[in-house]
């Protein structure tokens, strides 16, 4: 078991200024991450077109608190569900059915089990969304490829160490096929 730690739960701080490379494989993204890792570039990204193993562990990214989100959400919706049942049958309408105790708990079973999984959904969902910084009409595409079959390594303008021609000369000698160096655009 693991305990949160703050920095899971970091929210993603988009930038428009920096170095991107673009890589063929899976295999040359990693090496790139770690490379960019034992650089000390903060802030890096990986831009996959999708999931690949080991690249959190090449990046250095820790593990994502939204398990934790999900476990609370889900207790949530188990005190809730419990309790609306249990107030409801106890208290508001008091019926003696069968002789049965008013606190029936394996009659609530069925809707606290819906109510926890819908709670734990809806909140993942929303706490996704808040720390990825979706939905952002406004976003900037830096490479068409990203999406469908290139790998990309963007190092921002705000990463420690950050100097535009050795990022530039840094990604080139990993073997990055294209290096763009991206400015803002007038807004």
């Amino acid at each position: 078991m693991y305990l949160p730690k703050l920095e899971q739960f970091h929210k993603y701080k988009e930038t428009d200024e920096g170095v991107f490379g673009v890589f063929e494989t899976p295999e040359a993204i990693i090496h790139a991450a770690e490379k960019a890792k034992e650089k000390n570039y903060e802030g890096f990204d990986c831009l996959l077109p999708y999931p690949v193993h080991g690249i959190d562990e090449a990046m250095g990214t820790p593990r994502s608190g939204l398990p934790w989100i999900t476990f609370f959400a889900g207790l949530f919706g188990f005190v809730i569900g419990t309790s609306f049942q249990y107030l409801t049958h106890a208290y508001d309408w008091p019926m003696n059915i069968a002789g049965k105790s008013l606190n029936a708990w394996f009659a609530y079973v069925p809707i606290i089990f819906e109510i926890t999984v819908f709670s734990a959904g809806i909140y993942t969902v929303a706490a996704l969304a808040y720390l990825c910084g979706i939905p952002k009409a406004t976003r900037r595409i830096l490479h068409k490829d990203f999406t469908s079959h290139r790998f990309g390594l963007w190092i921002p303008k705000t990463a420690k160490g950050y100097n535009e021609s050795e990022v530039v000369s840094f990604i080139k000698g990993l073997g990055g096929s294209e290096v763009t160096v991206v400015k803002p655009e007038n807004k």
